[in-house]
């Protein structure tokens, strides 16, 4: 039998001329061994860590103060939280939301909600006002069917809410532009009630979408909104033949009317339906309206 013998240069640049039985040596060996422990670790590590951020999350009891009907598959939610001052106190700019889970219903993953009262009201109250859509299979499905009394958990508030500072002062930004659709009314109401010197700027305007009246919350609240300078301009995709105002989608009705005076004295706030938001967004940005003052509160 033939030895082959290779000298020490083509040893390390021809490793596969060497015999299949050739051994890696033992550095290599201690080297891929603490690689994948430290690969190991770093997983473990992750996982904790995932573990610990995810039980950061603080919930609160809070009984609830009244849940009635507000509009087809829409309902009024009062939340007592006189008993939590840091939770009531947490609720500072309209837009901002929290979560809700219910302590009986351990798989029902927990609702968003914005809030739909001022954050004045709030600090007068010790309450939170929402207006909740009842999902099927939902925790807002569950929370929509309890009672006064009932309690459930919640979440400090959260988020920055609409930013309102950059469309101020009211000198500078005549129009206001706002659209909602649905639930998307809530945190609408709350900047309206909240206030945003509406009565200081001459054009204000709320086009507010659903499929019919049935489903439009807070009729009982636009002459109150209108007398704060907000004019209402109801838009409904279904209507019933009865119906003389503004037909179709909110983006729409929009496009029909824009009477947009000044793009760089207008701003515009924004809640409700991904393809409606994007749509408005598209045509106030053709009208020249910079993005800067395009509201949104997520």
């Amino acid at each position: 039998m033939t030895t082959i013998t290779l000298s020490p240069h083509l040893r390390s640049h021809a490793p596969h001329l060497l015999p299949h039985h050739h051994h890696p040596p033992m550095s290599l060996l201690r080297h891929l061994t603490l690689q994948r422990r430290h690969h190991h670790r770093r997983r473990l590590l992750s996982i904790a860590a995932a573990a610990v951020k995810q039980d950061t999350t603080v919930w609160t009891p809070a009984p609830l103060s009244s849940v009635r009907p507000a509009a087809d598959y829409l309902f009024h939610v009062t939340i007592d939280v006189s008993d939590t001052p840091d939770v009531a106190a947490s609720h500072t700019h309209a837009g901002q939301y929290l979560q809700l889970r219910l302590p009986d219903a351990e798989n029902a993953k927990p609702s968003f909600l914005a809030v739909a009262s001022p954050p004045s009201f709030a600090a007068a109250r010790g309450e939170f006002e929402f207006l909740v859509k009842s999902v099927a299979g939902s925790t807002a499905e569950l929370l929509c069917g309890l009672q006064r009394g009932d309690v459930v958990e919640v979440t400090q508030v959260m988020g920055r809410g609409f930013d309102v500072e950059r469309i101020s002062p009211p000198e500078e930004y005549s129009t206001v532009l706002i659209f909602a659709t649905g639930s998307g009314i809530s945190p609408i109401r709350s900047l309206i009630e909240s206030g945003f010197s509406a009565n200081k700027r001459p054009d204000v305007r709320l086009y507010y979408g659903a499929r019919n009246l049935q489903r439009m919350a807070y009729q009982d609240r636009f002459k109150e909104w209108e007398s704060s300078g907000v004019k209402i301009v109801p838009v409904l995709s279904q209507p019933d033949d009865n119906w003389t105002g503004e037909r179709g989608y909110v983006q729409a009705a929009f496009a029909r009317a824009k009477k947009i005076l000044s793009p760089q004295a207008t701003g515009a706030v924004l809640c409700g339906q991904k393809q409606m938001s994007e749509e408005v967004v598209s045509l106030l940005v053709a009208e020249g309206v910079s993005s800067e003052k395009i509201l949104k509160n997520f």
